[in-house]
């Protein structure tokens, strides 16, 4: 069922309809890291934690709109897809906005505790997913086990992050390139009651946006010929994937690479999410069941390019542009390559 457009709608009134959503995600999302960065500032929270828990779920918001709606509509490839692709895409935006911070490589200057956490909480939740759809069919009111264990697992690595980031039991050793998180004076004189509404307000468009993304992606399915799994990957998860990138280019730019990094991997790791919200949204069973060896391949892609990414974290080399940059462009490059093989 789409409020919007059909698959009769001309494709050029889809298309602009598309572009404006896609306009909407970018601007709005690009203020909430502006606004996301003060809220971290004046409230203590520091920007790694900010980036993975205010920031990644708020910029997440189109995409877990696009996966429920479209699963609710029965495109259960096209939810999954949505989610895991906007994971692979996210993870390409990462090594895109490395090229925009030029004193050294990002996950070198980003390296904190949380960021690491919330990685390794992102590799064992993607593995839970890729298990699901491997296993048993097993579903209890139509909603798959392995649903409910994502959300605990999500609830528990956050807490994990945040005692870590109180009381931590490993450190990032300080170098010349680390960037120290330090709240600017502005946001010190700024109430929060200020910034707040703002950042609302930007959710509220993003939001919106999304749910036009999620009806016009269930029109390309049937307008384009393709297969949902291609539309997820390549056309929907990108679009409300936008805010990432908008959000991590402009949290380098202004000198914040843990926000950066905290807004990706955070972001991917709330994305997982969308996966049990699709599955609780999809009423014809288990939705890891009724997604195609692409989704599975994709997801063991995204495993793949996590863990170089934690790799990276840890080794932190130097130059701008580490091993991990180049291995996960590579990944994502091999992946888009196989599904348009396979769809």
């Amino acid at each position: 069922m789409n409020l919007l457009l059909s698959a009769e709608s001309a494709l050029w009134l889809q298309f602009a309809v598309f572009a404006v959503a896609t306009v909407v995600i970018l601007v709005a999302g690009s203020k909430m890291s502006f606004l996301a960065d003060r809220i971290a500032d004046q409230t203590g929270f520091g920007e790694a934690l900010t980036g993975a828990v205010l920031l990644g779920a708020a910029t997440s918001l189109p995409g877990v709109i696009t996966s429920a709606w479209t699963a609710y509509n029965g495109y259960a490839s096209l939810a999954y897809s949505n989610a895991i692709g906007g994971i692979a895409v996210q993870s390409l935006f990462l090594v895109v906005a490395d090229f925009f911070y030029r004193r050294a490589n990002l996950e070198h200057a980003g390296a904190d505790i949380s960021n690491i956490i919330n990685g390794s909480v992102l590799i064992a939740l993607l593995g839970i997913m890729l298990a699901a759809s491997l296993g048993p069919d097993i579903t209890v009111f139509a909603i798959h086990p392995a649903s409910i264990l994502i959300f605990v697992g999500y609830v528990y690595g956050l807490s994990l992050a945040q005692s870590s980031s109180v009381d931590p039991m490993w450190r990032v050793t300080p170098t010349h390139e680390t960037k120290e998180d330090e709240p600017d004076d502005e946001a010190k004189h700024t109430p929060l009651k200020r910034t707040i509404p703002g950042f609302l307000l930007c959710l509220v468009l993003v939001g919106i946006a999304g749910f036009a993304v999620a009806q016009i992606g269930t029109t390309f399915v049937s307008s384009l010929d393709v297969s949902q799994g291609l539309v997820g990957t390549l056309l929907t998860s990108t679009v409300t994937s936008l805010p990432e990138l908008v959000t991590a280019i402009a949290a380098v730019r202004a000198g914040s690479p843990q926000l950066a990094v905290g807004g990706i991997i955070g972001g991917n790791a709330f994305d997982t999410l969308f996966a049990g919200v699709a599955d609780i949204a999809y009423r014809n069973g288990s939705i890891y069941h009724a997604i195609t060896d692409g989704e599975r391949f994709l997801t063991a892609i995204v495993i793949a390019m996590t863990a170089i990414f934690v790799l990276g974290m840890l080794q932190r080399e130097r130059r701008n542009i580490g091993f991990e940059g180049w291995i996960v462009a590579a990944l994502y490059v091999i992946a888009v390559a196989s599904l348009v093989t396979m769809g």
